[in-house]
């Protein structure tokens, strides 16, 4: 008994002793004060706060999903309190948020790209003309068999980019019998990640299909995984097989290529370089800056 008392004793004082350094850090204290963490909540929890801590100082300066060092990616490991309770929750950050929202939008747009069709194009917009005759060429020089390059298509948010490629891709399938995919490319690899049973069946698919459109690439959250084994792999086969690739983003080709840079090591950057090299042997680059069109086409 004397024993197990003397163990208690010696836990209740490393407790003590770890919550009152922990106290010095101002942001420690500040955590406490804002959640109101009463002392004795903070002494049986004090790790896990100064996980928080650690987190949040970690999203000072961030400057997007790509720099996140945090546990769970867009997340921070935050303290609630629920009935007296702690509990400690992942809350999304402000650019995880903006991720969120606009993945909501890209699915009530689904319906809008599967409908799309050449005719519906706005023509009248005079920054939208230069794309549209890429893609009337386009169609009018496919073949079932053919080595044309696809386009990567980059500019302002809700220009109607992935509209645009879509109407021509769904004439393709309805009048060429051209097989066709549409993929958002975040979600494909949320969905991998999500059921790795599927991963080979998936990228099989993707790596073969006649013309694939990568959807918003660059609005991932970057891993050496994703960047490395899913889209590397997808965009070597299919540059080997010399099938058509089309590619939509927010971000130029310089800017993609210094997002797919997890770090600033030599490593990533050769890895990123890669991946461009490859998009661009595979591509056209166009630019679209125009007026935000999302729910008007």
């Amino acid at each position: 008994m004397k024993l197990a008392a003397k163990t208690n004793e010696k836990i209740e004082q490393s407790i003590e002793k770890s919550f009152l350094e922990a106290s010095k850090s101002p942001e420690f204290s500040a955590l406490l004060t804002k959640v109101k963490i009463s002392p004795e909540q903070a002494k049986k929890n004090t790790s896990k706060l100064l996980d928080t801590c650690e987190e949040l100082h970690q999203c000072k300066g961030c400057k997007g999903l790509f720099m996140c060092k945090n546990k769970m990616p867009g997340h921070v490991y935050f303290p609630t309190i629920t009935y007296d309770k702690l509990n400690f929750i992942y809350m999304p950050c402000k650019f995880q948020k903006e991720l969120e929202k606009k993945e909501i939008e890209k699915n009530n747009s689904l319906n809008d790209y599967a409908n799309a069709r050449m005719k519906n194009i706005d023509v009248k917009d005079g920054n939208r003309i230069k794309v549209i005759k890429w893609l009337k060429e386009y169609y009018d020089s496919y073949e079932k068999i053919n080595t044309l390059k696809g386009l990567y298509l980059h500019g302002s948010f809700g220009s109607g980019k992935t509209f645009l490629i879509a109407a021509l891709l769904n004439e393709l399938k309805e009048k060429k019998n051209a097989q066709i995919e549409i993929v958002y490319y975040p979600d494909l690899l949320r969905s991998m990640k999500e059921d790795f049973d599927l991963i080979e069946s998936k990228m099989n698919y993707l790596q073969n299909v006649d013309i694939l459109l990568l959807d918003d690439i660059g609005a991932e959250n970057v891993t050496a995984w994703g960047r490395d084994e899913i889209l590397g792999a997808i965009l070597q086969n299919r540059m080997n097989k010399k099938l058509t690739t089309f590619f939509t983003s927010n971000l130029n080709i310089e800017e993609l290529e210094r997002n797919l840079s997890l770090t600033k090591g030599s490593e990533d950057a050769v890895k990123a370089r890669r991946i461009i090299e490859r998009i661009k042997q595979l591509t056209d680059d166009l630019e679209l800056i125009s007026m935000n069109r999302r729910n008007k086409n």
